[in-house]
């Protein structure tokens, strides 16, 4: 798995001067924490956050003060615009077996349904994976190649990769290719309803 050094600063918790200068000037807070481990109250520019990876799952080497503890991303706080991050929780992985993570879902292939006319549809883009934290995959990569007209594919048919299991309900759909007549009768009725609420306004 993909490893991204990250360089934090110590944070002192309640000195509200030293918070609100360290936002001005682009810093996000940032708490590591994780079983057996001391908390951490640290800053991390926000340059650097934002060129963390995307799509992917990955470990950070976060380093605070020479000490370094590779960490996984756990959970991310935006501010009420949704856009702006406003806190980032870090989970120390030195004392884990194993890890639950979501993985992302990378479809590849064009579906064999979709050049006789049909539509590819994903319901799911990511899996629910537990594994030994070195075992983790960036992404779980799945080839749909082979679906036809009408076609689904589920997470029962998915190989998990080596050393990790699927926690997923393995009768979830995660994709299927929907057949062009099954789209029309979809549009109609959709219409059919629009225009039943529109005529009982």
């Amino acid at each position: 798995m993909k490893r991204v050094k990250v360089k934090l600063t110590e944070r002192v918790p309640g000195k509200k001067s030293e918070t609100k200068r360290m936002r001005r000037e682009g810093f996000i807070p940032v708490e590591i924490y994780g079983k057996g481990v001391e908390n951490v109250h640290a800053w991390i520019s926000s340059k650097d956050f934002l060129s963390l990876p995307h799509g992917e799952t990955f470990l950070i080497e976060a380093e605070v003060n020479g000490e370094k503890r590779v960490c996984i991303l756990k959970d991310i706080q935006f501010g009420w615009l949704g856009d702006n991050p406003i806190h980032v929780d870090l989970y120390d992985l030195a004392n884990v077996t194993e890890i639950e993570v979501e993985v992302p879902i990378e479809f590849v292939g064009t579906p064999a349904g979709v050049e006789l006319g049909g539509t590819f549809e994903a319901l799911m883009h990511s899996l629910t994976i537990k594994a030994r934290p070195a075992n983790l995959p960036d992404k779980i990569t799945i080839d749909v190649s082979g679906l036809g007209l009408g076609d689904a594919l589920h997470v029962r048919d998915i190989q998990p990769p080596e050393g990790c299991v699927i926690l997923d309900n393995p009768e979830e759909t995660i994709a299927v290719v929907v057949e062009p007549e099954a789209e029309e009768v979809a549009e109609e009725e959709a219409e059919a309803t629009e225009e039943e609420q529109q005529a009982s306004e």
